[in-house]
C-alpha cells in the first residue's frame, strides 16, 4: 500500500515541477496545452482527443454520431445492446474498431452496423475516438437489473456470478479476475475494464464466443472459457459484473489500469 501512495505522489510532483517549470520558461504567461498533448500525456500517443469527441458527438461523412447508441456519457444501452466505451480502455477500442473495419469481428443484431461505421473511419479516426472515450470519467450509468427483469430479459444472480469472476468453476473455467483484473478494471493493453458493462452486451458477447461466432480474441482466450459456461453461468457473471464495484473494501483509490505504459503508476 505504502509503495503505491509513493507511485503516486512521485508522479504527481513530477507532473506538477513539469508544468511549473514550463510556466517560468514563459514569463507566467497561461499555458494551454492541446488535447493531443494530453493524449499523449495519458498513454495514448499520436491520438487527437478534439477529434475524437467531434466524430463521437457529431459524426463523419456517413458515420452518425457515436453518442446516438452509446450515450453522451459512453455508457451505452441495454435497450439497443451498445455497450459501454467510456474508460475501458484505449489500447482494447483501437483494436476492436480496426478488427471491425478488417472484417475480423462481425456483430449481429444492432451490433451489425458496426463493422460499416468503423471501416468508414480511417485508422487515425479510429484512434482519436478511442483516445475521447477513454477520457470520459463521468458518473456512471449502470445496467438496471431490475427494469431489464421486468421487462422479461433473464437476469442471472450475482452473489453466483461473484463466485465465478473471482474463483471460477472447478475443472471447468478460470477466474475471470485472473486477466481482467479485480472485480473486471482491465489490465491493459490485452484485456479491457468489463465491470461495469452493461448487462445485455455482455451477455451477447459472452454467448458470441462461446458459440464462435466472435472470433477475434488473443490465442482462443475467450473462447475457451466461455465453451465451459452454461447460460446460467454467463447470466450470473454478467450480472455480478455490470454492477461490480471498483474498488475493495477500506479503499476508494481506483488503480490506473488503462495505459499502453503504466510511466511510474502501480498497477494493481
Amino acid at each position: 500500500m505504502g509503495s503505491r501512495y509513493v507511485g503516486l505522489g512521485y508522479q504527481s510532483m513530477r507532473t506538477f515541477l513539469g508544468k511549473l517549470a514550463v510556466t517560468s520558461l514563459l514569463g507566467g504567461a497561461a499555458v494551454l496545452f492541446s488535447f493531443s498533448a494530453l493524449a499523449n500525456e495519458a498513454g495514448m500517443p499520436g491520438a487527437d482527443v478534439a477529434s475524437g469527441k467531434k466524430i463521437f458527438s457529431e459524426g463523419k461523412g456517413d458515420v452518425p454520431a457515436c453518442l446516438t447508441c452509446h450515450g453522451a456519457g459512453g455508457w451505452g444501452m441495454d435497450a439497443l445492446g451498445a455497450p459501454r466505451l467510456a474508460g475501458i480502455g484505449f489500447p482494447y477500442i483501437v483494436k476492436e474498431l480496426n478488427d471491425l473495419a478488417g472484417g475480423k469481428r462481425t456483430p449481429t443484431g444492432a451490433g451489425a452496423v458496426m463493422p460499416g461505421f468503423a471501416a468508414g473511419l480511417s485508422p487515425q479516426d479510429r484512434r482519436d475516438v478511442a483516445a475521447y472515450v477513454n477520457t470520459l470519467s463521468g458518473p456512471p450509468d449502470l445496467s438496471d437489473l431490475k427494469a431489464l427483469k421486468d421487462s422479461g430479459t433473464t437476469v442471472g444472480e450475482k452473489y453466483l456470478g461473484q463466485a465465478i469472476v473471482k474463483y471460477g468453476v472447478l475443472g471447468k473455467v478460470s477466474a475471470c479476475q485472473s486477466c481482467h483484473g479485480y472485480n473486471g478494471r482491465g489490465a491493459a493493453p490485452m484485456f479491457p475494464v468489463i465491470g461495469q458493462q452493461k448487462y445485455t452486451y455482455l451477455v451477447t458477447q459472452l454467448n458470441a464466443w462461446r458459440d464462435g461466432s466472435r472470433a477475434n480474441d488473443p490465442y482462443s482466450m475467450m473462447r475457451i472459457t466461455a465453451h465451459n459456461l452454461t447460460d446460467a453461468d454467463i447470466a450470473n457473471v454478467a450480472a455480478y459484473l455490470a454492477m461490480a464495484p471498483t474498488t475493495t473494501f477500506g479503499n476508494t483509490i481506483t488503480p490506473e489500469t488503462n495505459r499502453f505504459s503504466t510511466g511510474g503508476w502501480m498497477e494493481p
